[in-house]
This record gives structure tokens, sequence and C-alpha cells, in this order.
């Protein structure tokens, strides 16, 4: 049997995830951070991303996650997300309106008090569908010319 490490995923409405598990990816300020069983001791902050959680069984879980801590023991992982959604959880529909919303905002010449919120929405809303659609076997669709831009 391969060894785990105890994974959870704590939201402050709810416990999102717990589950000894094969691996985890976050989304580390400094990039992505992969944890494996025995791993030395640390805290770090967590940045707007995905985790990817491997089970025992091979299989793979993704989760949307908008910042946090994630503080890793060598036998436990526990992630304290700003807010955090199992890939089955989204709600396509609503995270395209939420996309919509801001693209239509930002399209107006706000100050960048008001565009900063905007962005960050946005980056929000671009995760929740690249994961969902992963999950529904959907292809993401492609990025306009104006997101290309603002990944530079």
């Amino acid at each position: 049997m391969a060894a785990t490490i105890r994974c959870e995923v704590v939201s402050p409405e709810r416990l999102v995830f717990s589950e000894d598990v094969l691996s985890v990816l976050v989304p580390g300020v400094a990039g992505q951070m992969g944890i494996l069983p025995r791993h030395a001791p640390l805290m770090t902050i967590l940045t707007i991303g995905e985790i990817v959680v491997k089970r025992q069984d091979g299989s793979e879980l993704y989760f949307a996650v908008s910042g946090g801590f994630v503080e890793v023991r060598p036998d436990k992982v526990v992630i304290l997300a700003d807010a955090a959604e199992r890939s089955d959880e989204i709600d396509i529909e609503r995270a395209e309106q939420a996309q919509e919303r801001a693209e239509t905002l930002l399209q107006r010449k706000l100050p960048p008090t008001e565009r900063a919120p905007l962005e960050l929405a946005l980056r929000r809303a671009h995760l929740r569908l690249k994961i969902a659609r992963r999950r529904a076997g959907r292809a993401p669709r492609p990025i306009s010319r104006g997101e290309e831009e603002e990944k530079v």
C-alpha cells in the first residue's frame, strides 16, 4: 500500500474535503507546490488557483480556491481557503454569468480602485469555468484577445 497524507480543505463555511490521499498540488504565491507524504513542515500563502488531489485509487479531484493558507506537516495538509469549491459543485451557468458581468464592467473607464475587484472576480470566474469544464469533459473556451494581453 502506498504512503498517504491526510488532506483537509476548509473554507469559512464548511469542511470541503477530508481524506487520506497520495499527493496534493496547491497554488502557492511562488508557484505550484506539490506535497507528498512525509513532506517537510511548512506554511505558505495560497493564491487564486487550482488544487489537484490524487486519491488512493489514482483518480484526481479538482478544487477552485480563492486564496488562503496551507499548512503542511509530514502526515497532514490543511488548506484554509478564503473560498473553495469542488469541481462537481461549480455551477457553470452562474460562473459564466459572473464572467460576463465582470467583462462588461471592465470595458468601462474605471479608476484602478474600482477595476481591481472586477479583475479579481474575472480571474475567479475563469478559474471556476476551467475546472468545471474539465470535469464535464468540455474544453475551456478560447481565451479572448483582451485576456491574452492581461496575462502578459
